[in-house]
């Protein structure tokens, strides 16, 4: 295989993970089914949390699945490439194009580097890479918001419990260092959150 042809492929798929991952669906959704553009309302965030206080539950869930799989996508792309022999791509490789769905969801090229929190496009794009994690992580989130009803503290837990299953799980490896990232994610894009739990000002679900 010719070294040109492989790194073209290794940008593209880059670049197509990124794009993919700033296509902010909540805010089309939104604007499609109400004319609101959902970053000026509630928590201005363009996840499915706010689409569903703003636009209802129905289009709360079709933002969830999109973004979940705007993750999804890019990874099980590179698994295919992988089982087909076509293409052997380094070890760390598909934590890159998983973690730029992630940033693309966050800093969307679309919203001028705005975007959401990234909880739904991360359990889309680690699910292949690390589904023993993603589903304890879900528990803990589902868990939280019954016994607090709070989505961010959830959200903020869910996050934190994705590296710690793994190094459990697996010790150090290339999974836990990609899990560290997407919860200091997370963790960042709830800073406003953090503090109003702090302030006993947070909005319960």
């Amino acid at each position: 295989m010719c070294f040109c042809n492989f790194y073209f492929v290794e940008f593209s798929l880059i670049l197509f993970s990124y794009i993919l991952g700033s296509i902010p669906f909540g805010y089309l959704i939104t604007k499609k089914t109400t004319g609101i553009n959902i970053m000026e309302f509630g928590s201005g965030n363009i996840g499915s949390t706010n689409v569903g206080r703003i636009a209802g539950k129905k289009n709360a869930l079709y933002t969830q699945l999109l973004d979940m799989l705007k993750g999804f996508i890019p990874v099980l792309l590179i698994l295919i490439l992988q089982k087909t022999g076509l293409y052997s791509f380094n070890k760390i490789f598909i934590f890159i194009v998983a973690g730029l769905t992630i940033i693309g969801h966050n800093f969307s090229v679309f919203l001028r580097f705005k975007g959401g929190k990234g909880v739904n496009t991360t359990l889309g794009a680690s699910v292949l890479l690390a589904p023993i994690s993603v589903f304890i992580s879900v528990a803990v989130y589902y868990f939280t918001k019954w016994r607090s009803k709070y989505v961010s503290l959830g959200s903020i837990l869910l996050g934190i419990s994705l590296p710690i299953t793994s190094i459990i799980i697996n010790g150090i490896t290339f999974q836990f260092y990609y899990l560290i990232f997407c919860c200091l994610l997370i963790i960042l894009k709830h800073i406003p959150n953090i503090k109003r739990l702090f302030n006993g000002q947070e909005t319960k679900s």
